[in-house]
């Protein structure tokens, strides 16, 4: 892949897809093809083959998904299933049909089975039950990395899947009902303290809401008052974390120096060639959220709510693979979650500049019709 080549970002604007898009206009690629949903419906099988028609991109990198955390996947279990598995089928096979040189597919971590081994290697995919509360989003994922695997048997195509461990960074999700676990907690927790300064005017306009009373109620459906945030679980499960910034670089490094042949083993049966990206360290969700206290300068009480699920109890992958073929991750948790709590606020400060901004144009546009 070269500065010059015509690659295509599929799903641009999330927390990969825009984490890749930085790192390829920062290295100078000057063919960059990215489309909103608007401008094309990756669950739409006739959009998807125009597009390629049309494009004919040399690369894809396919970050496209419907993901979130577990509130999200307990609640919305046929969207997970079927939006992922249609955005898969529709860019994968228009991509193989189009001759597409290389694709990368992004996976999750999830494919593993609740009782695989930890640290959890690529070997461990379907040998086990998964998860229940994430089981649909799985399934796609897994089916995903398999289309990649089956199509480079078959077809004799370029296609790379890799699974990475919990994600989170700038442009993340913060929704209370819909966010994974680093962006809900961290929202919460900023919340909470402006409640507690009694900053109700940020607050308001963080939750762009007009009335305290009706966002008092809204919050404490989330476990937010000023005293102390809920958190799901018992506080007990342990998960490893990798900044989207750090999965670009993976994703790029893939792309520029490692092919299919380079992940079979000849010795066995091809099969689970996906590659495992992360930092092969865990932390429980109760250090997690003492740790995002401490960035975000939360002084209260955390209360752990052991009725609301806790997800797989244990989670760590084996990334030693990639490792082995020279990419390591370069930002450790706090100094991520840092940088993501500064773009957090620096966004908001700008979404509300940009509300009084509207709302006083609106007041002149109508002061000028009266005097008119």
């Amino acid at each position: 892949m070269e500065k010059n080549s015509k690659i295509y970002i599929a799903g641009h604007r999330g927390l990969v897809g825009s984490a890749i898009l930085r790192k390829l206009q920062n290295d100078g690629c000057l063919n960059l093809i990215y489309k909103t949903h608007d401008e094309l419906d990756l669950t739409n099988q006739q959009e998807v083959k125009k597009f390629f028609e049309i494009e004919k991109p040399e690369f894809v990198i396919l970050c496209a998904a419907k993901a979130g955390g577990i509130g999200a996947n307990s609640k919305y279990r046929a969207d997970f299933i079927y939006q992922n598995l249609m955005i898969e089928c529709n860019v994968i096979h228009h991509a193989y049909l189009s001759g597409v040189k290389k694709l990368l597919f992004i996976a999750s971590t999830t494919v593993y089975p609740k009782n695989a081994t930890l640290p959890t290697n690529e070997s461990w995919m379907l040998k086990g039950d998964l998860d229940y509360a994430n089981k649909p989003y799985a399934l796609s994922k897994i089916a995903g990395c398999l289309m990649c695997e089956s199509y480079n048997l078959q077809y004799n195509t370029n296609f790379i899947s890799i699974t990475p461990t919990n994600l989170y960074g700038n442009n993340d999700k913060f929704d209370l009902e819909k966010s994974h676990v680093v962006p809900g907690i961290l929202r919460k927790m900023h919340l909470a303290k402006l409640l507690n300064e009694n900053r109700y005017d940020e607050l308001l306009n963080d939750l762009n809401m007009a009335n305290l009373d009706e966002a008092l109620v809204y919050l404490n459906k989330f476990g937010i008052n000023e005293n102390s945030v809920e958190i799901w679980g018992d506080g007990t499960p342990t998960r490893e974390f990798l900044h989207s910034d750090d999965l670009a670089e993976a994703a790029l490094f893939i792309m520029k120096n490692i092919n299919f042949k380079d992940l079979i083993d000849n010795s066995q049966k091809i099969q689970n060639t996906h590659l495992n990206i992360g930092p092969n360290e865990n932390i429980t969700i109760k250090e997690l959220a003492m740790l995002i206290c401490d960035v975000v300068g939360f002084k209260d009480k955390l209360v752990f709510n052991a009725n609301l699920p806790n997800g797989a109890m244990n989670k760590l992958t084996d990334c030693s693979k990639i490792h082995s073929l020279g990419w390591k991750h370069k930002i450790n948790l706090k100094e991520g979650i840092e940088m993501m709590y500064q773009w957090y606020k620096d966004n908001h400060r700008r979404g509300v500049e940009s509300k009084f901004t509207l709302r006083l144009k609106s007041i002149n546009a109508i002061l000028q019709r009266e005097v008119a």
